[in-house]
This record gives structure tokens, sequence and C-alpha cells, in this order.
């Protein structure tokens, strides 16, 4: 994929600090990480989003990133971690490569998450039912 920077850590043409690899994935140190220990989890092959990901290797994905998610724990003192992963622009994905945030978190004031507003219970049901309708 051109002018994909993923695709280039992956090709060895960008260096990276890898923590782990196999024939699906890397993981490698977030070089802007917003706590210490923030990893990214990206496959080999080129996919923008989730909704690309083949479902065989999404099944593979967390459960790696669970493995990960315990060693930046464990190897920088954390207590917690989010697991993010930004589909889209708009969604705050800055690389059209897929990827999986680990932040591991030491405290909540750390990385600042907005709790949204309460529903509104009238117009929630009909939400529910037009997902509904697609899945």
């Amino acid at each position: 994929m051109g002018n994909c920077v993923f695709c280039d850590i992956v090709g060895g043409r960008i260096p990276s600090i890898r923590v782990h690899e196999d024939e699906d994935f890397i993981a490698l140190m977030d070089i802007n990480p917003l706590t210490p220990g923030h990893l990214l989890l990206i496959p080999r092959q080129h996919f923008t989003s989730t909704l690309d990901m083949p479902e065989p290797l999404l099944a593979k994905a967390l459960p790696l990133a669970k493995r990960l998610a315990e060693a930046a724990i464990l190897g920088v003192g954390a207590s917690a971690f989010n697991i993010i992963i930004n589909n889209g622009v708009e969604s705050g994905q800055a690389v059209p490569h897929w990827h999986l945030h680990i932040v591991p978190r030491k405290s909540h004031q750390e990385l600042p998450l907005k709790v949204g507003a309460p529903a509104d219970l009238t117009k929630l049901p009909f939400t529910a039912a037009a997902i509904r309708e697609n899945l």
C-alpha cells in the first residue's frame, strides 16, 4: 500500500521498537504515547478499518491484545488499561491502516475521557430498532 506508514514499518522501511511479532501481527511502541508503555498492534496486511478486517484475523487480535496489555501493565507498573480502535477520520484514526492501541493506565487523570450525556429514553428504543434491522 503506497504512503502507509504502518505498511512501511511492516516492510522494514521505517524503524520501530517492536515488542512482539508473529505471522499476522506486529506490536510496537507508539512514538507519540498517551502514557508510558502505549503499544500499537498492527496487522502485517493492510486493512483500513475493523470493517475491512477478516473475522479470523479479528479473532486473533483480541487475545493477543490481552497478552500485550498484561505485559504492558507489569512492564510499566500500571493498574489498568484502555484498548482503543479508531475507525475512520471522524473517530480520530490518524493512520488509515487498522491498528489497536493498548494504553496502560496508572490514573484516570492520565487520559481524561468524557462521559456521555444521558440518553433520551423516548428515542433510545427507536435507535436500537434501526440498529437491529441492520444486523
